[in-house]
């Protein structure tokens, strides 16, 4: 019998403007499953099934593969992660419509050598090869944005220090008129962004990193016009810039990416003036540690990250990584906790994880579900552990 707001698949199907076919198949890969199932087999759909629908035809329209869809879709429901889900989609058909200006600026070019020249440059034949294998690149930044949405999301529904991390950050830095900053692993520039009112207007900032997705993400949401601002991609173990450029160098939560922690210290030395400072953000040891402790009680197996991050540089080894470069180094604890009142934002933040956790839970979903529901019917403690540390040169 059909409950009530159910559809059944045809009407689902009619509903979406899409086939009965193809809403089968996508059940069959795994890829969109109904949400009640009636001893007969019939299947149903909600109306947060389209959410997830409309995911998928979106990526499907991008240009992604079914195997790739299956891993990308975000299946939190919640009305503010959906809204963040669709920023991130955004962000993917923006990166999408830039790619496919610059091939089409890359063939004409080649077609107008071509024609004027009467010869092949293979160099233009390579970039656009590059170009229309692009799929990967923006895939990886489209799961690597849900990551952090969802840890996000975590974070400022549930954090009892309501200052937040990033105006935390801010003040730290003590920026004044005419400061020369950088920031080295800038990410989508959120720093800027949550201090955008407070900034005077001669600083000179350069946002930098690793990753051209995240300097393009940074640039669109600061603004193009900002003349205070400069985006550089490179890696800072080589910071191109001269001795003593800067006043501020920032690394919020990056340096233990780092292959060498040594070689970019000694590198963010030499781009500092004397009394200039060098602001670091990372974690220690019992950061979130109930979460892990959550997951292993539900299956031993599961390991939610292949590295501990902070063992690579974090809050009890930082001051001893940084003092050989630095004159003077400072720990400035973030004073803050977790009560998480509601289970399907920590089910979003522990999927987001960087762990193998995928490889056991989606099999026993329900089960995880009901079970993280139980520990959160009362509140679920959460310890966070972080900080910065501020080395200065003089």
């Amino acid at each position: 019998m059909k409950k009530n707001g159910y559809y059944s698949s045809g009407e689902f199907a009619r509903m979406a403007g899409v086939t009965l076919r193809t809403i089968r198949y996508y059940d069959k890969q795994n890829i969109l499953k109904p949400s009640f199932v009636t001893e007969a087999g019939a299947r149903f759909y909600t109306e947060e099934d389209f959410a997830m629908l409309q995911q998928i035809l979106l990526l499907k329209y991008l240009g992604f593969s079914l195997d790739d869809i299956r891993e990308m879709i975000i299946h939190d429901t919640d009305y503010r992660f959906m809204e963040n889900s669709l920023n991130i989609q955004l962000k993917l058909v923006r990166d999408r419509i830039e790619q496919l200006q610059l091939v089409e600026h890359t063939i004409q070019d080649t077609a107008e050598a071509i024609r004027n020249e009467k010869t092949i440059d293979w160099s233009d034949m390579v970039k656009l090869i590059r170009l229309t294998g692009f799929e990967k690149s923006l895939k990886n930044q489209y799961q690597d944005a849900s990551n952090i949405s969802a840890r996000i999301h975590l974070h400022s529904l549930y954090s009892k220090n309501k200052q937040g991390w990033f105006p935390w950050i801010f003040e730290k830095m003590k920026v004044h008129s005419g400061m020369r900053i950088l920031e080295i692993g800038c990410g989508d520039g959120e720093l800027w962004v949550e201090n955008m009112q407070l900034l005077p207007d001669d600083l000179d900032v350069v946002l930098s990193d690793i990753s051209d997705g995240m300097v393009r993400d940074a640039r669109r949401k600061i603004g193009h016009m900002d003349e205070r601002f400069r985006y550089r991609v490179f890696d800072c173990k080589e910071i191109p810039f001269e001795d003593g450029s800067f006043d501020l160098v920032i690394a919020n939560h990056m340096l233990f990416y780092c292959e060498d922690i040594g070689q970019v210290c000694e590198e963010v030395r030499r781009v500092l003036r004397p009394g200039g400072r060098f602001l670091c953000g990372t974690y220690g040891q019992e950061h979130m540690k109930e979460i892990s402790h959550l997951v292993q009680k539900f299956d031993e197996r599961i390991t939610l990250s292949a590295e501990k991050l902070y063992e690579s540089f974090g809050k009890e080894n930082g001051k001893e990584i940084l003092e050989p470069f630095f004159d003077s180094v400072e720990w400035i604890q973030f004073e803050d906790e977790l009560v998480v009142m509601d289970f399907e934002p920590l089910i979003s933040y522990v999927l987001s994880c960087h762990g193998n956790q995928g490889q056991y839970i989606p099999d026993r979903y329900s089960e995880f579900r009901a079970y993280v529901k139980r520990l959160t019917k009362n509140g679920f403690h959460i310890t966070k552990d972080a900080g910065v540390f501020i080395a200065v040169k003089s």
